[in-house]
């Protein structure tokens, strides 16, 4: 009898995790719905490009396997290609949409950040202004790097003092500024995430690890009360903040 009370909470178990991952997938078909409706409102070249790339790929499968007569195999290959591509598309508009929305929006390059996929660690707002500028830092695989969005003139000191105070324990990591932005010099926030995962890696996780270790320990103590010097090796601190990771 024992074995068979121990097997019923795992077949409910079972049954819980199931109607779980269905609710789960129902939801997110909803949202994907939601924002198809949404997007095609505003976006009057999504269905057309949608629609055509699906046509076009299995129409060109269909007709090389005519050549060849292979077309009843092809075509099945062509349609799922086809609503590949289809969603790819879908997944890109929706993306330009949203940088469109949010572009010139206070915060925008923070999202943009904490939506990175990766060994990042970011921090928002270690530098800010009371007219919204701000400067964010994000640690990975580069070093250390300062994004600041806001006004440009404000920003050249804001950035100065944060690098000044960073450099002072962070050692010969190499420390990177950007200003988000779409004016000579500065990185357009829908290529934010490109151009820092572009950036030489000069680091490891370990090292990452140990600057955040320092530099959280700097916010706590409101000021840079920790010694100059690169970073020793033994310090380490697991602390990432992630949202959401889908397309």
């Amino acid at each position: 009898m024992a074995p068979g009370k121990g097997r019923a909470p795992s077949k409910e178990a079972k049954a819980e995790a199931k109607a779980a991952s269905r609710q789960a997938s129902k939801e997110r078909r909803q949202q994907l719905w939601q924002t198809f409706q949404m997007v095609r409102k505003e976006d009057k070249l999504l269905l057309p490009l949608m629609i055509g790339a699906f046509v076009v790929i299995a129409v060109v499968l269909f007709v090389v396997g005519f050549a060849f007569h292979m077309q009843w195999f092809l075509l099945p290959i062509g349609i799922l290609l086809g609503a590949l591509v289809a969603f790819i598309i879908f997944g890109r508009r929706v993306q330009k949409n949203v940088y469109t929305k949010a572009e010139g929006q206070a915060g925008a390059a923070w999202w943009v950040l904490d939506n990175l996929q990766g060994k990042w660690r970011t921090k928002q707002a270690v530098a800010a202004t009371t007219q919204l500028d701000a400067v964010h830092r994000v640690i990975g695989l580069p070093g250390v790097i300062l994004v600041g969005e806001g006004s440009g003139h404000r920003l050249t000191s804001l950035l100065a003092q944060e690098k000044k105070k960073t450099a002072r324990l962070v050692g010969d990591t190499p420390i990177y500024e950007i200003v988000v932005g779409n004016e000579k010099g500065q990185v357009p926030l829908k290529e934010l995430q490109r151009h820092l995962t572009k950036l030489p890696r000069n680091i490891d996780v370990k090292r990452m690890d140990a600057l955040e270790s320092r530099l959280s320990a700097l916010a706590a103590r409101g000021g840079p009360a920790l010694p100059k010097g690169p970073i020793p090796s033994g310090a380490k601190m697991r602390g990432m903040q992630r949202t959401m990771r889908r397309r």
